[in-house]
């Protein structure tokens, strides 16, 4: 039996769960499950994407370090919610603006996108993944 770790979860930190759970529905095009402990989780295929408010702990949310991937098939689609979201980034990347759909140096056909508490997302068209190999 093969002894790799799996990621099958990854926690990004926001406020106000109801209205991250409606917004992140429609970004991602995705039902959110509420649970217990104010968190949600979303299926993105073998890793759940989980939201977890940490108000009820004493804690104000903190934006996770660096991006958050995710493969995508219609790569415009996301885009045009993100936009209607407001949620595309601002800032440049690699000479290119990171909210517009660029093909970037090592490849990938991608965009930025940043939440309202911070969390830095990446959506890469999956005909253009680059995984190192």
């Amino acid at each position: 039996m093969d002894n790799t770790p799996n990621i099958f979860r990854v926690v990004l930190e926001v406020s106000d769960l109801a209205k991250a759970v409606e917004d992140y529905s429609a970004l991602l095009a995705l039902e959110g499950r509420m649970l217990r402990g104010s968190r949600a989780y979303f299926d993105c295929g073998p890793v759940i994407l989980a939201l977890l408010d940490p108000a009820p702990g004493g804690r104000s949310p903190v934006p996770n370090a660096g991006d958050l991937y995710f493969s995508v098939v219609d790569l415009e689609e996301v885009h045009e919610r993100a936009r209607k979201l407001g949620w595309l980034a601002e800032e440049v990347v690699h000479d290119e603006s990171a909210g517009e759909i660029v093909i970037r140096p090592w490849g990938e056909r991608s965009f930025y996108a940043k939440d309202p508490w911070g969390n830095g997302l990446c959506f890469v068209d999956a005909k253009t993944l680059y995984t190192g190999r």
